[in-house]
Order: structure tokens, then C-alpha cells, then sequence
């Protein structure tokens, strides 16, 4: 029994590494990283990650190896990514694994970065559907970027406009609307841009369903829309004039000063009290219709407010 208890304790010495035997390897990793042989020193990492576990006071290199490891995954990605031809299943393969690594590690930054270029993966692999207008296909390869990176607003423009060109218009609005909201600098050209795409979709099908006298089907697409985001401008003047549209004065009245104070555009600001002021007039409520005419300084409404207050002041 003695003789075997020892054999053991030899055995578990053969097996258990010093810290030492991590510090070589961490050593191997490090110059491997620095001569860019990331696979290696990935490996490298790994096996101090793995093994200095165990290890007496190898703590601080298996945090530095927890560190390096997924740059590694990064720099390995990037590579495949910049090879001609690309080799973007690769690419994709190791950003995606240096960002479970750099959230496992709890290292935000490199998890973001990782993440940025598994969306720029997928973003590259649906432009090819995307300029054929194979919406569909585009869809399902963008949605996969857009998990992975909802900042970036190129790739979100083009998921959002194959959504509406599919006829997923509130898919869409969705996407438009995230983008929209988005307030620092770099991505005021896209909020434009949203702002823009959503007028035009919107403008689109709120045609159609006039054209269809369906103005129930407008007030029920706008109700859905500001149920997500009530302070949606372009939502609530679609709904005051969706409203107008079925004569519904009421509820226009009640619901046109909150759209008109929504409004960032004067010209829209200035429509939604023209609308506002249409209503009161056909209630014959004088003193309000001209009050709202009054308001209407911009746009395409001004003149015709004016034309209706210089009739309604005889």
C-alpha cells in the first residue's frame, strides 16, 4: 500500500505544473503574439489559461493570457478577413470567438470590437443579395450583423429598407426608428437617412390605403407604431390626418396639438395646425380654426392658411 501511495503522489507531480513551467510558456505566447503568429500564441495562451490554474503564483499571467487571448482570435480574424481572396468563414469564426472569450474575460472593449467586425462579416455577405434586391436573403444575413452590432447604422439602413421592400413594414420602422434615435455626431448622416426612409415607406403605404379609403387601417398602423414609441412625430401627424380623412374631427382636435408640439420640422409643425385648423372650421368653430391658421407659418400650408384666414376674417 505504502509503494502505491507513493507511485501516486509521483504521478500527480509529473501532472501538476510549477509556476515556473507557466511562466515558459506564457514566455513562448508572448513572443509568438509579438513576431504575429497569433495561432500559436493563441495555443500558447491557452494552454497557461488551462493549466496555470493550479499553478502557484501564476495568477497574473493567466489574467495577462485571459487579456491576450482574444486579441489573438481578432488578429486572426482580421488576417482572414484582408486575405485575397477573403476567407470570411474564417474571419467570421474567429471574431466570433474572440468576443465570447473577451465577454467570458469580462473585457467589454475587445467584445465590442470583436462584434463590430462579425458585423462587417455579414454585412460584406448580404450586400451581394442586397444589390441583386434579393431582400430576403440580404434580410437574414443583415439580422445576423445587426445582433451582433445595432451600431452599425450602414449595415441597419439596408437591413431596415430590405424589412419594407419584403412588405415587413413594422420590422422596418423598427429599425428606422433605433437608427433615428441615435444622437452623437458620427451618426447624424444616418439618422438623416432614417428619418428620410421612414417618410418615404410610411408616405407609401399610407398612399396605398388612402387610395382604398381605408383610414381605420392608417390609424391602426400609427397606433401600432407610437405603442412602441410614443413620441414618434411622423406617427402622430399620419394619425391626425388619418383622422381628418375619416372626418373625424374630435378625435383630430383632441390629438393635433400633442403632434404639433412633436414636430422637429416647422413645415410638418405648420401642417398638423393646418389640419387642427381644418377641423375646428368644419365644426364651425370660428375663433379656434382661425387661432390654429395663425400657426401655420412653413410649408406648403402656409399660403393655403392663409387664404383660409383672410376668408374666415371678412
Amino acid at each position: 500500500m505504502k509503494k502505491l501511495f507513493v507511485s501516486v503522489v509521483a504521478l500527480l507531480a509529473v501532472c501538476s505544473l510549477s509556476a515556473q513551467d507557466v511562466k515558459t510558456i506564457y514566455n513562448e505566447g508572448a513572443a509568438a503574439y509579438g513576431a504575429k503568429d497569433y495561432k500559436t500564441a493563441a495555443a500558447k495562451f491557452e494552454q497557461v489559461i488551462d493549466q496555470g490554474m493550479d499553478a502557484e503564483d501564476a495568477a497574473s499571467l493567466v489574467a495577462t493570457a485571459k487579456s491576450a487571448l482574444p486579441k489573438c482570435y481578432f488578429q486572426l480574424g482580421g488576417r482572414a478577413m484582408m486575405a485575397k481572396p477573403a476567407d470570411y468563414d474564417v474571419a467570421l469564426a474567429n471574431f466570433t470567438k474572440g468576443a465570447e472569450l473577451a465577454e467570458l474575460y469580462g473585457d467589454d472593449a475587445q467584445a465590442t470590437k470583436c462584434k463590430g467586425y462579425v458585423a462587417k462579416v455579414y454585412q460584406i455577405r448580404g450586400g451581394t443579395a442586397f444589390n441583386a434586391k434579393d431582400y430576403a436573403a440580404a434580410a437574414a444575413i443583415f439580422e445576423k450583423g445587426y445582433e451582433a452590432d445595432p451600431n452599425n447604422t450602414e449595415m441597419a439602413l439596408n437591413l431596415a429598407m430590405s424589412y419594407c421592400e419584403m412588405g415587413e413594414f413594422e420590422k422596418g420602422m423598427d429599425i428606422y426608428e433605433a437608427v433615428a434615435a441615435k444622437t452623437h455626431p458620427k451618426y447624424q448622416a444616418d439618422a438623416a437617412k432614417a428619418k428620410e426612409m421612414m417618410a418615404l415607406y410610411t408616405n407609401n403605404k399610407v398612399a396605398a390605403l388612402q387610395g382604398a379609403g381605408d383610414f381605420d387601417a392608417i390609424i391602426a398602423l400609427a397606433d401600432a407604431q407610437l405603442a412602441k414609441n410614443p413620441a414618434s412625430p411622423l406617427f402622430q401627424l399620419v394619425r391626425v390626418q388619418a383622422y381628418l380623412g375619416k372626418k373625424d374631427y374630435a378625435k383630430v382636435i383632441e390629438t393635433a396639438p400633442a403632434a404639433a408640439e412633436a414636430q422637429t420640422d416647422e413645415a410638418d409643425k405648420s401642417t398638423v395646425y393646418y389640419q387642427l385648423a381644418a377641423a375646428y372650421n368644419a365644426r364651425e368653430q370660428r375663433d379656434q380654426a382661425i387661432a390654429a391658421f395663425k400657426k401655420v407659418t412653413a410649408g406648403p400650408a402656409a399660403e393655403a392658411a392663409k387664404a383660409a384666414l383672410a376668408e374666415l376674417q371678412k
